[in-house]
């Protein structure tokens, strides 16, 4: 039993099959289940069971599942520990963040990082939120920007900043002759939202469920620039985050008297070996 066996075992468990497992690990599925048997062989026991229509962890699979993650993470840490003393502020770091933030918020982060760490490699990461919390437990990041607030007390979490919702309607709409808007006028009204498993959308639900608002439940967007071009094709309204504004002469972007708000942090692990790295690296997104 090696390393790469505990890693394959994880693999499957996360994705639930071995075709997909074998391409996260860059093995051929044959040779990904051959070396599974042969761990449950030397174990004595089946972490798997598997046939052509289901696929079940077994319980003392889920048991030994749960210790490899443990030991593949404390490796990793093995690693970045050695790392960190040959090159405190070199090496490599990996920069998770959901993509309502992403393609807005990063590029001049990463050059602000390039700037102040010229020997540092930059890996970035998009995804939902609870997947990069995922990545962040099991040591797959070394940091995340994420929607605060995260309850986990593995993590430490820092404000960067927050950012307000404004109105995105299309040219013409009764909003848009209007500069600002009290919330409470939104009552009744039909907003496209984003599909599920992004965390904005939870937030815009809420702002929904305050104001009595409801959700057009004929269109899902998979992206704020999906939204933002039904806006602009005039399908409908939306609340789009400061940070995501575009002059765009298709859209008026309404402001909101007391306006509802998201607040973005970074959280990374206590128990994380870079620290004062990543410490200083969130010194430049705020």
């Amino acid at each position: 039993m090696n390393l790469r066996d505990l890693k394959y075992i994880v693999e499957v468990a996360r994705e639930k099959n071995f075709a997909r497992a074998s391409e996260k690990v860059f093995v051929s599925q044959p040779a990904l289940s051959m070396q599974i048997k042969k761990l449950e062989d030397t174990l004595g026991i089946n972490i798997f069971e598997r046939d052509k229509q289901n696929f079940l962890i077994t319980p003392a699979g889920a048991e030994i599942i749960k210790k490899a993650e443990i030991i593949l993470r404390e490796s990793e840490e093995i690693k970045n520990i050695a790392k960190n003393f040959k090159d405190p502020f070199g090496g490599e770091i990996r920069i998770g963040a959901f993509p309502t933030v992403a393609s807005y918020f990063l590029p001049n982060f990463v050059r602000n990082i390039h700037k102040k760490f010229p020997n540092l490699k930059i890996f970035l990461i998009e995804a939902k939120s609870t997947e990069l919390l995922d990545k962040l437990n099991n040591g797959e990041i070394d940091f995340s920007l994420i929607a605060m607030p995260i309850n986990d007390e593995n993590l430490i979490g820092e404000k960067i900043f927050s950012e307000k919702f404004l109105l995105a309607t299309p040219k013409g709409h009764p909003f848009s002759k209007k500069s600002k808007i009290q919330i409470k006028e939104l009552k009744n009204q039909e907003l496209m939202l984003l599909e599920d498993g992004h965390c904005l959308r939870d937030q815009a639900l809420e702002i929904c469920s305050w104001v009595k608002a409801f959700e057009n439940t004929d269109f899902q967007a998979t992206s704020l620039e999906t939204l933002r071009q039904m806006v602009a094709n005039g399908n409908g309204i939306t609340l789009m985050p400061e940070i995501a504004v575009r002059n765009d002469d298709k859209i008026s972007y309404v402001k909101i008297f007391n306006a509802p708000f998201r607040t973005i942090g970074a959280y990374y692990r206590k128990s994380s070996v870079r620290k004062s790295l990543i410490k200083e690296i969130i010194k430049l997104a705020k």
